[in-house]
């Protein structure tokens, strides 16, 4: 008999976590504008809001905690994130931050200017706020596949070639800074990106003299997937596959919080030792001398440690194959999903969901609520609310793909957990006919609003 699957771990410490019930519920979010972001954590009893920063240390991380050298230049775990970055990802330069937004807000504080295009695959909210707030422009060329549901096209995170050189022949090459490639593509459902694609765009974005830089915050999710539906890599390890990955690019953002596995950091990793000297301007300005940046020295020893466990097949395999544990659920109560199931994270489909909710009352929003209210699982909406306005008209801009995340943290929750989200949706999904109408937004701050809009129900 074939031995079933078990975890590459064990459990070594517990949390507990608060029940409420339906009517606290009910109470809770209403008091908090129905804004998922302003719950108190112990109103929620399955956190999937987002996979950043949640996810369960292990023991070697906690024990570099021990290690970790503060000195303010100069530190022992500098040097040591140093020769992992180098190791792993393969950049000679970098310069840590306390996050990925910080690091885009770094890098693009070199690189975009006014009136500037960057072209990516599907940009993910921070990327596009941080090009919008400094007036530039962010072009979506993913592939059509992308944006079909019901598609189990492998790579719906790959860049049209076609669309990304339309981008280059019909603008000035010099308000192109860069090409961003997001690995997994989040945006887009936690979608991979194939090497072949990857390499293609290096290729292209040489023929045109643009730079190639990747957000690599679940790199080693992608990885995965390379290695387990890409033939050409099936026979290669995941640190070969990543060491390939980044060679092809000029440089990289990270948000340590997902693919490294610790509660706080990121980084900005390259290859030109200009851009380094640029970029370090602004890091020593908005973060902190370069040998620290945003980042204690204990924490940059443990996603020293991240990066080399993050990617482990072991680990991977265990991460991935819960996620799609819960996707297998949720099809088998009839929940419409995004297909193929992420690396991260299950992404509902709202607009199938409430097929009776037009995008103008945000149809995802309201399937998160309503989740809420019936479990206490919490969500987020990658929808209407967070494709945000357009820049210049203030008219909203309606996406293609109106989307619930429910993003699963590394090493937290059993698969009971995930048997009671599916159960959860399930309900929601059979009282969907009672609930008629979405929200109206009452109250928006002027770029990424959904942090912190408030709503009211119609």
């Amino acid at each position: 008999m074939k031995l079933p699957f078990a975890e590459p771990f064990k459990i070594k410490m517990v949390e507990n976590i608060k029940r409420t019930t339906k009517e606290e519920r009910e109470r809770y979010i209403k008091e908090n504008y129905y804004n998922l972001f302003n719950l108190k954590s112990n109103m929620v009893f399955i956190d999937l809001l987002t996979d950043s920063g949640t996810g369960a240390m292990s023991d070697h991380q906690w024990s570099e905690l021990m290690k970790g050298d503060e000195s303010y230049a100069g530190s022992r775990s500098y040097y040591k994130l140093k020769e992992a970055i180098k190791d792993v990802l393969g950049f000679d330069y970098f310069l840590p931050t306390h996050q990925g937004r910080a690091a885009e807000n770094v890098l693009f504080s070199v690189l975009v200017k006014e009136g500037d295009i960057i072209p990516g695959n599907s940009h993910f909210d921070t990327t596009k706020g941080h090009i919008e707030f400094r007036k530039g422009r962010a072009v979506d060329c993913t592939i059509d596949e992308g944006f079909d549901p019901d598609s189990d096209y492998p790579f719906k995170g790959n860049v049209d070639l076609k669309k990304l050189e339309k981008v280059f022949k019909e603008n000035p090459i010099e308000k192109i800074p860069f090409v961003i490639i997001t690995i997994t593509n989040n945006t887009g459902g936690g979608q991979p990106v194939s090497l072949e694609n990857i390499k293609a765009v290096s290729e292209l974005c040489k023929k045109y003299g643009v730079k190639l830089f990747i957000d690599g915050a679940r790199f080693a999710e992608n990885a995965y997937f390379i290695k387990k539906r890409e033939k050409a890599y099936e026979n290669k390890s995941i640190r070969e596959i990543v060491r390939e990955i980044f060679s092809y690019a000029d440089g990289m953002t990270m948000s340590s919080k997902k693919d490294a596995i610790v509660n706080m950091g990121g980084f900005i990793a390259m290859r030109d030792p200009e851009l380094f000297r640029k970029a370090s301007v602004f890091n020593i300005m908005f973060e902190g001398f370069v040998t620290y940046g945003g980042m204690n020295g204990r924490d940059m020893a443990a996603l020293a440690r991240g990066l080399y466990e993050g990617t482990e097949f072991d680990y991977l395999e265990a991460r991935i194959r819960q996620v799609e544990y819960l996707g297998e659920k949720l099809k088998e109560y009839g929940v419409p999903i995004l297909k193929p199931v992420g690396g991260h994270a299950v992404f509902l489909d709202a607009k199938r969901f409430f097929p009776h909710i037009p995008q103008s009352e945000y149809p995802a929003q309201l399937l998160g609520v309503e989740l809420y209210i019936e479990g206490g699982v919490r969500g987020v909406e990658i929808g209407t609310i967070l494709a945000d306005r357009d820049p210049i008209t203030r008219e909203e801009r309606y996406p293609k793909l109106e989307l619930l995340r429910l993003a699963i943290p590394r090493r937290v929750y059993t698969d009971n957990h995930m048997n009671y989200v599916a159960v959860a949706a399930a309900n929601v999904l059979e009282r969907r006919d009672k609930i008629k109408r979405g929200f109206k937004i009452i109250e928006e701050a002027p770029i990424m609003r959904h942090f912190t809009v408030k709503l009211e129900r119609l």
